[in-house]
Parts: C-alpha cells; sequence; structure tokens
C-alpha cells in the first residue's frame, strides 16, 4: 500500500462539512443507483412491449457498458484537474438528459411510430449518449470520499459510497412500482432524481482544492493494469461480469419461471431487488462500518455468498425463495464493494485517486460489456445457464482471494 496523501484535502475541510459533503455524495450516488435499478426492473418487460428479443435487450446494455467503461476513467482524471464537484454535476445532468431520452424512444416504439431495427438502434444510440455523460458521477464522487478520508477511514468511506448505491436500490423497486401508471413512468421519475441531486450537489457541496496533475504529475494517467491495482481490479471486473449475467436475464426467468404478465414481473423482480439491497445495505452499515474488517476479510467473505446465491437461483420456484436468495447476493455484493474498491484506493496516492476512482467506478461497466449479451444468449439455450455460468467463474475469483491476496 501507497502512502496517503489525501489528508491536504480532508484537513480542508472541518467536522460538520465533511458529514455535509458524505451525505450529498451520498446522495449524488443513490439517485444513479436508483435509476439503474429501475432501468434493470422495466428493461426486459418493455423490451418485449416493443417486440426486442433478450439478446437485442443485451446488446444496448453492453454497448453503452463499453461507453461507459471508456469515459469514466476519463472522467476521473477530468475531476483531478477540473474539481470534483463540477464534474458530478455534469453526470447527474447527463444522466438526467440520458434518461429522458431512452424512455421518450422506447415511448415512440410504444406508439409504433418506430419498430425493428432503427428503433433497436434508436435505444442503442440513445443509451451510449446516457452513459458518455453519466459516467462522470461514480469516479468523481469516489474521489472526492478518497480526498476527505485518510487511511484509517478509507474503507469506511468506500462503505458509504456502497451503502448509498444499496439505497438507490431499494428505492429504485419503490419507483418500479410506478408501472401500474404505464411501463416508463418509474424511468421519468428517475431522471427527476438526478435532477434534484444535481441542483443540490451544485449548491451545497464544499469546493476542494484541485488534486489536479500539478500534485502528481505523470501519475495521474492510471492505467487499468497497473500492477499495484491491477489484481482488485480483476476481482471487480469479474465480480460484476458474473452479476450483470443473472441481473440481465433476471426478468425474463421470473416472468417464465412464476408465469407473470409484464407489469407483475416489474413488481416481483423489484421486490427481489429490494430485498438484494436492504442485505446489501446491512452488511455495509453493521459490517463494514462497525466492525470495521479489513477489506481483504470483506471480499473472503462476500464471493462465497454471491456464488453460493446464484447456483440457488436455480432452484427457485416462488416470490419468497427468490427474494431470501437475493438476499444472499446482496450480503454478498455487500461486502465485497467496499473491499476491492478501498484496496484499490489505498495502493495508489493522493493525485491518483481521481484516475483509480474512474477505473473502479469503470470495473461495473466493463463487466456489463459481456455479461448481458452472453446471459442473453445463454438464456436462449436454458434459462438457468446464466445462473450456473455465474456461479462456477466465481470459483476461481474465491481461490486468488484466499490464496493470492494478502494483508
Amino acid at each position: 500500500m501507497s502512502n496517503d496523501a489525501s489528508a491536504p484535502a480532508a484537513s480542508a475541510l472541518t467536522p460538520a462539512l465533511r458529514r455535509r459533503a458524505q451525505l450529498l455524495i451520498f446522495l449524488a450516488i443513490m439517485a444513479t443507483g436508483l435509476g439503474q435499478t429501475v432501468v434493470f426492473a422495466v428493461l426486459g418487460p418493455l423490451g418485449r412491449e416493443v417486440a426486442l428479443n433478450e439478446l437485442q435487450i443485451g446488446t444496448i446494455i453492453t454497448c453503452s457498458s463499453i461507453v461507459f467503461s471508456l469515459f469514466s476513467p476519463l472522467w476521473g482524471r477530468r475531476s483531478d484537474r477540473v474539481g470534483r464537484t463540477s464534474t458530478m454535476v455534469t453526470g447527474l445532468l447527463g444522466y438526467t438528459a440520458g434518461t429522458v431520452l431512452f424512455a421518450t424512444t422506447f415511448w415512440i416504439g410504444l406508439q409504433n411510430w418506430l419498430t425493428g431495427v432503427w428503433l433497436f438502434a434508436a435505444l442503442i444510440v440513445a443509451r451510449c449518449l446516457q452513459s458518455l455523460i453519466m459516467s462522470a458521477t461514480s469516479p468523481s464522487a469516489t474521489a472526492y470520499m478518497a480526498d476527505i478520508t485518510d487511511i484509517s477511514q478509507r474503507t469506511r468511506g468506500m462503505g458509504i459510497i456502497s451503502s448509498a448505491h444499496s439505497i438507490g436500490t431499494i428505492l429504485g423497486p419503490a419507483c418500479a412500482a410506478l408501472a401500474v401508471l404505464g411501463l416508463l413512468a418509474p424511468l421519468y421519475f428517475a431522471a427527476l432524481t438526478t435532477l434534484v441531486a444535481a441542483f443540490c450537489v451544485w449548491k451545497w457541496l464544499p469546493r476542494l482544492p484541485v488534486q489536479a496533475s500539478v500534485a502528481a504529475g505523470h501519475r495521474a494517467r492510471l492505467r487499468l493494469y497497473d500492477r499495484r491495482i491491477f489484481p482488485f481490479m480483476l476481482v471487480g471486473v469479474s465480480l460484476f461480469t458474473a452479476f450483470s449475467m443473472v441481473q440481465q436475464t433476471l426478468g425474463y426467468y421470473v416472468q417464465d419461471v412464476l408465469q407473470l404478465p409484464a407489469n407483475a414481473t416489474v413488481q416481483k423482480v423489484g421486490f427481489a431487488m429490494m430485498a438484494s439491497a436492504l442485505a446489501a445495505l446491512f452488511a455495509q452499515i453493521v459490517v463494514v462500518q462497525k466492525m470495521k474488517l479489513h477489506s481483504v476479510t470483506l471480499l473472503r467473505l462476500g464471493l462465497p455468498m454471491v456464488m453460493a446465491g446464484f447456483f440457488l437461483l436455480t432452484q427457485v420456484n416462488s416470490l419468497t425463495t427468490l427474494v431470501l436468495d437475493f438476499a444472499l447476493v446482496g450480503m454478498g455484493m455487500g461486502l465485497c464493494g467496499p473491499g476491492f474498491s478501498a484496496l484499490a484506493s489505498l495502493a495508489v496516492d493522493a493525485g491518483e485517486q481521481g484516475a483509480v476512482a474512474g477505473l473502479i467506478s469503470a470495473c461495473p461497466a466493463l463487466g456489463f460489456i459481456v455479461g448481458p449479451v452472453l446471459g442473453g444468449a445463454l438464456y436462449q439455450w436454458q434459462m438457468t445457464a446464466p445462473a450456473l455460468l455465474a456461479s462456477a467463474l466465481f470459483i476461481p475469483l474465491v481461490a486468488f482471494t484466499w490464496i493470492k491476496v494478502r494483508r
């Protein structure tokens, strides 16, 4: 681990201002987490309503994930140069505009004004444009949190970010319930939420001294394969690749196994995601914040939980078992997220926090490049195949964290 050099930025804030900053970062990540949960809850049923198949829906997510993974590190480095707050606000406003564009494109498809391959292409373009700008939020928020925490607080700070995302995924299903008013209603509500968050961050988030590459020089151009962080990036990307295969096909799986109409499917998937988010929040508040376990220990506990949860998903035959299973997955994800994020952040210096935050934020997107398409293709072959493969992918991850990763 490197010596932490973020103390100057941390000392620039009084304790009261630091608490306010953490609250506003929490709000920003919560809003984007809510929006993402809503998208995944409604996308499967909504796609079927406009005659898109599982592979096409997966391709939309994959294309947007490619854009997100490419631009997230760039936004992270930009936040080093021009400041965290302005970059965060840009991302939140981009999320708002992009969600409206994405939802409106679906509305055009529901009116049969645009169908087939043209609708499919328009949805890809809309989602990619959204990803291009919204990818600014997470790296700037993560870097800001790193700026205002020292070594002893870093895992807890990353836990706050993970908790915010979990709260968003708890509130997301409540928004998904707005599907009774129409399948697009949850998306428009999510756009309103990120707009409010953008205003609050712009108005009240304390501005920090810029950590520009003046402080870190050429080292700000951190690479994914940098030997200091590569093992943790590998864990993060693999984790989200497996997770995306299951999440992308969950709507189809629930609809087909439980024999539900589209609106009811959205609500049931919402319940499962809420259970997952509640369990993740419990893990982050009780285990990460209170027990203060080492980041490596968090990975060693969390990865086997997620692996078991994906395997047990193949045995689901009721809403109750679905909820319990996703609670186990959520508990594991709640431990893994702060674990690998803190390890990567602690491995680099203060002037590289924006760059490493961009790479941390790119891990989910990198996982969602292959995962959704692979999951959709496997689902068309056999509907339990995505969960089985996801579970199998965790075997080397568990072995890696127990054998190779040391304190």
